[in-house]
């Protein structure tokens, strides 16, 4: 199918041939019939891209601040490439449609197949012919409304969300300045409200379609025009609400804002415009600023958006889908008009060039939609369901040349493995399975896979493929482990293997069903090339050690898919076998008992492992320390000696002499090259897997009896779970 998409580094649009988004439990899969242009958020996008470097970042000051944490945190080199394969990767455009229903999940009984919704997200209501929606951002659009219409329920959502934190009565008067599409539908929604309104803007065909949308008066700021329509109208008293719904760099918004509100008066931010406020004129007034987020209360909520969690109508009066079904249903009643609003219609296999005549000035426009070419369901790739084998013999003949497949290729992938695998001689990046459809149009275009897709069957299936990387969310790994595993494939599963006991003994399960036992888990620190030579220094160890490891995790954004520990398992659970599985190859052996304690609301835990030969280890897992001080450091003390290790950047050994590493000229390596290969060594060798079963079984248990140790208090045995 094709899709809409721009590399940001480069500005470069296309219409891309991406794969089928998978169908899912808690949505639908929705073919397009129109999409809608956002001329402003979109075309903003689309202008940065054509920015240097610089000019990108002088564009996003909040993403160079990301950067520079994450230099703190990971180095030079590793931030480098990640925020270059950011950059260097497609991304898509739009978030607001409608279109037909096309497949329906489970847990979906509100819309069947043929029946036409509105749908909104910047992930999920993009140009695109087909679109995966989740519950919680489509509706239902009434009979007797044009789908060209209803394409723009998002946009629709977004103007009616800021009317709301307006809080407008009737007889009101408010001022609207900007008078592009949002501005356009904000004059409306007053309206219908019972509003008197005045607009602002400096282009007269737009004043001239406000006022025939039943504005009173409209015209350019600096005219005084509406200084004077202002002072009529409120008897010289001042508006009670200004919606600013304008964009740009220019402070006089805000300025004019100050200038024509009451004593008291409400100032609503909906566009992107300066807001340097000026203190006094805003202090003598009182002037409450308010700002409108997007398309009402559920944006950005994970739990809402892809979870499909509703908020209770008592608590939450108007959500995010609340707004979009409003919309629709006031364009059923004609209360909302938007066919004036049109200004042009492309077929969609002319985006690109729409974008060019819009971006250079050649199509001026409120307004623009794409219309799709309707096809049926069976001339798109449907997603097939696939039995696993339920016995499954490994290959034990060693290949020269590997066929590897992907699940999941995000920024992790995309930039720590992948550029690794894509250099080796001899492997084959043959299939990339990934949920979202662009992000395996991407990977393939920058790795060079044959295929990419959103279905793994074909792949599991397919007796050529010898190894699948698992680089997805966590509670998907121990499931698609067993399913790969089950196929006869060697599989690379990112960190955690299992969030629980029950998914442990999935994966168990899956080896001893099919005698293969070729597995590894992403644990790259005991590959670290500083860290594996600090080890050689420190030499052969005698007598029992004690370790002591220091991760300042520092916290997490409060959007991170991490946060989601009912779903994803707690930070440690997902991150914590890193370190213990480093504290077990430090000492050569696995540990025998976990004893853990955490500060109120485990913000900081403190976990002591001890190994059969009395040797100890402490990690230190901290999320409430300074981003200024290294992430990773690590103690080992024994015989006489002491190896220090700061953060992949300097080791120390202390002995009879005294060895200081030189700084790496790359910068931190934190072992996943060398973890690469050792695997695909073994595959290709037919050697042992680099980490036996065993040990990556006893990490993962580890993790389970910190969780067990902090809710009983008490020490856990690995292996019996008994204290």
């Amino acid at each position: 199918m094709k899709q809409v998409v721009q590399n940001y580094k480069s500005g470069e649009l296309a219409l891309l041939d991406v794969p089928v988004p998978a169908g899912k439990p808690g949505g639908v899969l929705v073919r397009t019939a129109y999409s809608l242009i956002s001329t402003g958020t979109e075309m903003m996008k689309v202008s940065e891209a054509s920015l240097s470097l610089v000019g990108k970042a002088k564009a996003r000051p909040d993403q160079v601040a990301k950067v520079v944490q994450s230099v703190a945190a990971n180095g030079l080199a590793a931030t480098y490439r990640k925020a270059m394969n950011k950059l260097d990767s497609y991304t898509p455009l739009g978030y607001s449609l409608c279109g037909v229903v096309e497949e329906v999940g489970a847990g979906i009984d509100d819309v069947a197949v043929g029946d036409l919704v509105a749908c909104a997200g910047n992930e999920h209501a993009l140009h695109s012919e087909l679109n995966w929606v989740p519950k919680n951002l489509y509706t239902r659009v009434p009979g007797g409304v044009d789908p060209r219409h209803a394409a723009f329920g998002t946009v629709g959502s977004i103007a009616m969300q800021g009317v709301r934190r307006g809080e407008p009565q009737l007889g009101d008067v408010a001022l609207v300045i900007g008078l592009g599409l949002i501005g356009q539908l904000v004059v409306q929604l007053l309206v219908a409200t019972g509003v008197r309104v005045v607009g602002v803007d400096p282009d007269p065909a737009r004043c001239e379609l406000a006022e025939r949308l039943g504005a009173l008066r409209c015209a350019d700021p600096g005219s005084g025009v509406v200084d004077a329509a202002v002072a009529e109208i409120t008897g010289g008293h001042g508006v009670d609400q200004v919606y600013l719904a304008a964009g740009g760099s220019t402070n006089e918004p805000v300025e004019l804002a100050a200038k024509l509100s009451r004593d008291r008066g409400r100032v609503v931010d909906i566009g992107k415009c300066s807001l340097n406020l000026p203190w006094n004129a805003y202090y003598e007034k009182e002037l409450d600023v308010r700002f409108s987020r997007s398309y009402g209360p559920g944006r950005y909520d994970p739990e809402y958006e892809i979870d499909g969690r509703d908020y209770p109508i008592g608590q939450v009066r108007w959500t995010e889908r609340r707004n979009l079904e409003c919309v629709v249903d006031l364009m059923r009643r004609g209360r909302l008009d938007v066919e004036p609003l049109i200004s042009h219609v492309a077929a969609f296999s002319d985006a690109v060039d729409t974008y060019r005549k819009l971006n250079e000035g050649e199509l001026k426009a409120v307004a623009v939609l794409f219309e799709y070419e309707q096809r049926s369901a069976d001339t798109f790739e449907q997603v097939a369901s696939v039995s696993v084998p339920q016995q499954v013999t490994a290959r034990a003949v060693p290949r020269s040349g590997l066929k590897v497949a992907f699940v999941g290729a995000g920024n992790y992938a995309s930039s720590m493995l992948l550029p690794h695998l894509a250099g080796m001689d001899g492997v084959d990046l043959s299939d990339v399975v990934t949920t979202s459809a662009l992000s395996g149009a991407n990977a393939k275009r920058k790795f060079g896979f044959t295929r990419a897709s959103t279905d793994l069957g074909p792949v599991l299936d397919d007796p050529s493929v010898d190894a699948v990387f698992i680089v997805t969310r966590h509670s998907s790994h121990a499931e698609l482990t067993r399913r790969a595993l089950l196929a006869g494939k060697a599989v690379f599963v990112e960190k955690p293997l299992a969030l629980s006991e029950k998914e442990l003994a999935l994966v168990l399960g899956a080896i001893e069903e099919s005698g293969n036992n070729r597995l590894q888990v992403g644990f790259n620190r005991r590959f670290a090339p500083l860290l594996t030579e600090a080890v050689r220094t420190f030499g052969p160890r005698i007598g029992p050690a004690s370790v002591r490891y220091l991760v300042n995790a520092g916290r997490l954004d409060a959007n991170s898919w991490y946060t989601q520990s009912d779903s994803e398992g707690s930070r440690f659970a997902g991150e914590g076998g890193h370190f213990v599985d480093t504290v077990s190859w430090l000492l050569g052996a696995d540990p025998v008992s976990v004893y853990a304690t955490a500060t109120p609301g485990h913000q900081d835990l403190q976990i002591l492992l001890r190994y059969p030969d009395g040797s100890t280890a402490s990690i230190a897992y901290t999320t409430s320390g300074s981003p200024a001080f290294p992430k990773e450091t690590i103690d080992v003390t024994a015989d006489g000696k002491v190896l220090k290790f700061d953060d992949f950047a300097r080791a120390s050994v202390f002995g009879r002499k005294k060895w200081v590493s030189s700084r790496l000229p790359q910068g931190r390596d934190k072992g996943q090259a060398a973890e690469l290969e050792a695997f695909v060594t073994a595959l290709r060798t037919g050697v042992s897997m680099p980490v036996p079963v065993e040990s990556l079984v006893s990490t993962t248990l580890a993790t389970f009896a910190v969780t067990r140790s902090l809710e009983t208090g008490a020490p856990v045995r690995i292996g019996t779970g008994e204290a």
